[in-house]
C-alpha cells in the first residue's frame, strides 16, 4: 500500500512559494547584517564613553595623548558624528573585516567539514558498481541537466542505514550531494528523483551560501556583544547608565534574536527546496511519498537510529543540512539548547504545502 492512500493530493502553486520565501529570505539577511552592523556601532559608542572624552581613534593608534581637558561629548552627538563619519567608526569596521575574513575561511572548508565523521564513498561515472550507485549517478546527471546547473555536484554514498541525504558547497563549482546506503537501498526511482531535486534547489538557490553566512554573522554577533557585556560589567565604567542597561538587556534577547531568525531563515529555504522539487519533478506526490517513507522508516527505527546518529561525529554540523530532520521521528540526540527547536518545518507543514493532506476518517 502506497504511503500517500490516506492522503489528498492538489496541484499546489511553487512559483508563489518560491517567490514568496525568497523574499523572507532576503529580509532575514538584510536583518542579520543590520543587526551585525548596530553591534560594531555600540561597541564605538562604548569605547567612546568609556574614554569619557570625544576620543579620535587614529589617535588612538599612534598613541596620542588626547587632551584632558577636551569638551565631553553627549552621546546623541557622538552617534550622529558616527553615522557621519566625523568620528572614525573603528569597531565597526573592524567587525565588518572580520566577517568577510570568517565567511571566505567558512566557504574554503565548509565542504570537508559536512563530510567529517563519516564512512563515504565518491560515486563517479567510472567507479559505479551497483545497478543502484548507477541509478543514483544517472538520476543526479539528469537532475542537474533539468536544473540548469553548470557544474556536475560530487556525490558521495555515506554508508548508514537510516534515510537522509544532504548538499553542501557555496557555489555550483563546490557542489556536492550526499546521501546515506539506506535511503538509496529502499527509496523508488520516482522517489529518489524527487530528493535529488530538493537538495539540487538548494544548490541552485545558493541556499548553502545563504545559511553559512547567516550562522557565521549570528555566531560574531553573539562573541562580539559578550566582549562588550564584559567589558561593562569587569572593564572601564561608562558615564551613561543608559547605555549600560541597554547593552546587559541586549545580551540576553540577542541569542533568542539570532536563533529565531536562524530557524526562520532554515524553515524558509526547506520550503523553497520543496517547492524547487516540485517544480522540476512536475507533480508534488513523488516529494510527498518519500518524505512519509523516511518519517515512517525513522518512526519504525527510532532506538537503533537514535544510537546511529549519536555515535557519529560532528553531527551537529551537518544537521540543519539534512533532506529530513530526525526530530520529527522524536530523535533528541544532539543534547544542546539548539535541539529544542528545529531548523525544519514540520513534516505536516511541508505535506501542506505540498498539497498533500491527510483525509479526515
Amino acid at each position: 500500500m502506497s504511503k500517500l492512500d490516506n492522503y489528498s493530493s492538489s496541484a499546489p502553486d511553487w512559483r508563489l512559494s518560491l517567490q514568496k520565501n525568497q523574499k523572507n529570505t532576503i529580509k532575514v539577511i538584510i536583518l542579520f547584517f543590520l543587526i551585525y552592523t548596530a553591534i560594531g556601532f555600540i561597541f564605538d559608542l562604548y569605547l567612546y564613553d568609556s574614554m569619557h572624552q570625544p576620543v579620535n581613534y587614529s589617535d588612538l593608534i599612534h598613541y596620542s595623548v588626547v587632551r584632558a581637558n577636551a569638551p565631553i561629548l553627549p552621546l546623541s552627538t557622538v552617534a550622529l558624528y558616527l553615522v557621519t563619519f566625523k568620528i572614525f567608526p573603528i569597531a565597526t569596521c573592524v567587525m565588518l573585516v572580520i566577517a568577510l575574513f570568517s565567511l571566505w575561511i567558512t566557504y574554503a572548508f565548509h565542504r570537508g567539514l559536512m563530510m567529517l565523521g563519516t564512512d563515504y564513498q565518491e560515486i563517479t561515472a567510472d567507479n559505479a558498481k551497483s545497478l543502484e550507485e548507477k541509478q543514483l549517478y544517472n538520476v543526479v546527471e539528469e537532475m542537474k541537466i533539468a536544473s540548469g546547473l553548470g557544474f556536475m555536484p560530487k556525490i558521495y554514498i555515506i554508508d548508514a542505514s537510516y534515510m537522509n541525504a544532504f548538499a553542501s558547497g557555496y557555489s555550483e563549482k563546490s557542489a556536492l550531494i550526499a546521501i546515506t546506503r539506506g535511503l538509496l537501498n529502499r527509496l523508488d526511482r520516482n522517489e529518489l528523483e524527487a530528493v535529488i531535486a530538493h537538495e539540487l534547489s538548494h544548490i541552485r538557490h545558493n541556499d548553502i551560501r545563504l545559511i553559512l553566512t547567516a550562522v557565521v554573522l549570528s555566531n560574531l554577533i553573539l562573541i562580539a556583544f559578550d566582549i562588550i557585556f564584559r567589558s561593562v560589567l569587569y572593564g572601564r565604567r561608562t558615564r551613561d547608565n543608559g547605555l549600560v542597561f541597554i547593552i546587559i538587556l541586549i545580551r540576553f534577547i540577542l541569542p533568542v534574536i539570532t536563533l529565531l531568525l536562524m530557524l526562520y531563515l532554515s524553515r524558509t529555504r526547506e520550503f523553497m527546496a520543496d517547492a524547487g522539487s516540485v517544480e522540476l519533478m512536475r507533480s508534488n506526490e513523488p516529494l510527498a511519498s518519500a518524505l512519509l517513507k523516511i518519517h515512517s522508516d525513522h518512526t519504525e527505527n527510532q532506538e537503533a537510529y537514535n544510537q546511529q546518529y549519536s555515535k557519529t561525529p560532528h553531527e551537529n554540523v551537518r544537521r540543519p543540512s539534512y533532506f529530513y530532520s530526525p526530530q520529527e521521528a522524536g530523535i533528541t540526540f544532539l543534547g544542546s539548547l539548539n535541539s529544542l527547536f528545529s531548523t525544519h518545518p514540520s513534516l505536516e507543514k511541508r505535506l501542506k504545502a505540498l498539497g498533500i493532506v491527510q483525509n479526515k476518517t
